[in-house]
């Protein structure tokens, strides 16, 4: 009952949201998630004037299931800060755009659009490919619309941050929340965050086509769905030439999970085009994370009747023809009458023309999900473990000839958008360091220095074989009891077998042990 009765306060406070003043819905930048923090650096001195105006509240929503009353006073701290609200205060915050092409659409027909947070005098640009896996048919596009509908409409776009409290309890949505309004990662703002993007002309695609980013089909009435995700980039890429664009020295096609998939489908359309309207001094790359997946066999075959259970090559190969999905033009003469291999990296990446970064845990979470490998808290059994292992070994394989890469030794899934972004490390490399180095050694290749800049590796892979053996990745924790786990308490619980393990590796024991311990 108490339980209720406090659901109902946090619902009763959500709904005060909507009746404060309609600027109010902008949103100032608020800060939030796991390691908050009650102060941050002052920003660079020509920002300064701006964010002392600017109060900033931190919002921590693990506090729900911890401690509800403490949530409440941090939902009211929020909502009073929130009033009066004026234009200039929220130059942080994301603007939704609708496109002008009113003819490509969501997959239920509503208007697609992009969010943009504008950096004046910046001459960089970041477009963000939203993720968020797929659908193949009738049927599981109709179970994913009335389950995931923000995945497949724009009826539910947020205007401000009385939608991320309307839609306080689902995930999903808070997780879309905070990407636009705190912009974490590389959508960060922040330089201690964003270390050379942060501020860049920053914009967000919302994922509403379910199609991997690929499809150009309208809805009609014998197609219940438009998938229409490759029309969705070249228009938003038509809309910013007017808001900037066509100013641009360099524009930077990201992306995660389908997202990721994304851009190394479109990232020579997207040069291609601004080529072809004039706009060639603009230069063209992608940075695809967590998009880089592998046609392999499952671990357990299962019939192909939804979408986490069946084959990758299967969805593709159902999804491609239902979809109309597009593939790059070099990619499709490779593989004419099996363009469905165009959405496997290891397969496309040789066609692309386009520098493109990769990022790929090699211990991916959702490769493992559609392999039916599903890591549910209990020990795995011997084959699982064996099957997760030659998942990294494969990995690793198909990105040996990447010449910009980073894969570390982790499992997870998603990275550039993460908070922890900047503390994973690749042989005493991060993410946004290497980012950096890539930069740089493109600048170079462009002044017709083919040598990479000294000390600034852009190649960075694990090469420990097991799931987190690399001590910098992110936290583990127990599903059962929700405590952070180190590295071998991890691998015990995988079911690793530290006495087997050594005995293959000719070692003692013990010294595998300290060498766990080490992160060696």
């Amino acid at each position: 009952m108490a339980r209720s009765v406090r659901v109902m306060r946090v619902i009763h406070w959500a709904v005060m949201l909507g009746l404060i003043q309609s600027g109010a819905l902008g949103a100032r930048k608020f800060r939030g998630g796991r390691n908050p923090q009650q102060r941050r650096a002052l920003p660079p001195a020509h920002n300064r004037d701006r964010a002392e105006t600017t109060e900033s509240f931190s919002l921590d929503f693990t506090a729900v299931e911890e401690n509800m009353d403490n949530f409440m006073t941090q939902v009211k701290n929020l909502a009073q800060s929130l009033y009066p609200c004026s234009a200039q205060k929220l130059d942080y915050d994301m603007k939704l755009h609708f496109l002008e092409n009113t003819s490509v659409t969501c997959n239920d027909g509503t208007p697609a659009g992009y969010y943009l947070k504008e950096s004046k005098g910046s001459r960089r640009w970041l477009i963000f490919l939203e993720g968020g896996w797929y659908c193949f048919n009738k049927e599981n596009c109709d179970s994913r619309y009335d389950t995931m509908r923000r995945l497949m409409s724009s009826s539910k776009c947020i205007t401000g941050l009385l939608f991320s409290f309307l839609f306080l309890f689902s995930f999903n949505f808070i997780m879309h929340v905070f990407i636009l309004t705190l912009g974490t990662g590389i959508l960060s703002s922040l330089p201690e965050e964003n270390p050379h993007w942060w501020n860049a002309n920053m914009v967000f695609i919302p994922y509403c086509s379910s199609d991997v980013w690929s499809g150009a089909t309208p809805k009609t009435d014998k197609n219940d769905y438009a998938f229409m995700g490759s029309l969705i980039i070249k228009e938003v890429v038509k809309d910013l030439l007017t808001k900037g664009l066509d100013n641009a020295k360099i524009l930077l096609l990201a992306g995660s999970s389908a997202g990721g998939t994304g851009v190394l489908l479109n990232v020579d359309s997207v040069s291609e085009l601004l080529e072809e309207l004039g706009h060639t001094n603009i230069q063209v790359r992608g940075l695809s994370d967590s998009g880089w997946f592998l046609d392999n066999k499952q671990y357990r075959c299962t019939d192909c009747v939804d979408t986490i259970n069946c084959a990758p090559t299967e969805v593709i190969k159902r999804g491609i023809k239902y979809w109309g999905g597009v593939v790059p033009e070099r990619c499709r003469q490779a593989y004419e009458g099996k363009e469905w291999n165009c959405f496997f990296g290891y397969k496309v990446y040789p066609t692309i023309k386009r520098p493109v970064f990769i990022v790929q845990w090699l211990f991916d979470e959702a490769q493992l999900t559609v392999d039916n490998i599903h890591l549910t808290g209990q020990p795995v059994q011997e084959g699982q473990w064996r099957y997760i292992q030659n998942l990294g070994t494969e990995l690793r394989n198909t990105l040996k000839d990447v010449p910009a890469m980073f894969a570390p030794a982790c499992l997870s899934h998603e990275f550039i958008t993460r908070n922890f972004w900047t503390d994973v490390q690749v042989k005493g490399t991060s993410l946004p360091r290497a980012l950096h180095c890539w930069d740089r050694s493109l600048q170079e290749n462009s002044r017709n220095n083919k040598s990479p800049p000294k000390g600034c590796p852009v190649h960075l892979i694990d090469s420990c074989p097991w799931p987190h053996c690399n001590p910098t990745c992110p936290t583990i924790r127990d599903q059962s009891t929700g405590q952070e786990m180190n590295v071998i308490q991890f691998l015990m619980h995988m079911g690793f077998d530290v006495q087997k393990m050594a005995h293959q590796q000719g070692m003692d024991p013990s010294k595998l042990l300290g060498m766990l311990s080490s992160g060696s």
